[in-house]
């Protein structure tokens, strides 16, 4: 396999989207069986379902590049839609009482487009290395944390050097999502007393 191959099925596998779909039920599954993957599903729908449809309805019409967003001009919507869609779940999850975990988990996604939504519309900062390393801090708190951290370490690393092999990002670019994902997930979770 080709390290372009590679970089491709990298950014294609650990894509945000997929993260945002995928991490929720299996935190709520972790954390407290069944029914917490039952929540995990409400907030993976909402928060990565909704923005994945709204970009699959943009490359389908040509207003947007791909599912990765590469020309950071067109990233406003999607990133709008996409907000909007995290407050709704927050919402839902909180009036119907969700688990603090997953409340928290999905604080964290809309602190961390807080962040990088603002950024982005100036910088090219990596959302497949902050979604990345987000996701690293929260698996931290379900699973064993050390070995959990290293192996999550390892797995953005990957991230980001697939982001620049492909020439989509540049170093800092990634290296600044990655820290945006790390420190906002970790304050966030920190905050509702979930500290790891």
């Amino acid at each position: 396999m080709t390290a372009d191959l590679l970089a491709k099925r990298v950014t294609n596998v650990l894509a945000p989207q997929v993260l945002v779909i995928v991490m929720p039920p299996l935190v709520g599954l972790l954390a407290q069986g069944w029914g917490g993957a039952a929540w995990g599903l409400v907030a993976s729908a909402f928060c990565g379902g909704v923005p994945a449809a709204v970009i699959a309805v943009g490359v389908r019409s040509g207003r947007l590049d791909s599912h990765h967003i590469v020309d950071r001009a067109r990233r406003t919507g999607p990133l709008l839609a996409a907000v909007a869609a995290v407050l709704v779940a927050l919402a839902l999850l909180v009036v119907l009482g969700a688990p603090t975990l997953l409340v928290a988990t999905v604080t964290a996604m809309l602190v961390a487009l807080g962040v990088t939504v603002p950024v982005t519309s100036r910088w090219k900062i990596s959302f497949h290395a902050a979604v990345s390393a987000g996701t690293v801090v929260v698996l931290a708190h379900v699973l064993p944390a050390w070995p959990t951290a290293l192996a999550g370490a390892a797995v953005v690393a990957l991230v980001c050097w697939a982001r620049v092999r492909l020439s989509h990002h540049t170093g800092p670019q990634v290296l600044a999502g990655a820290v945006v994902g790390t420190l906002t997930t970790w304050a966030t979770l920190s905050a509702f007393g979930l500290g790891i």
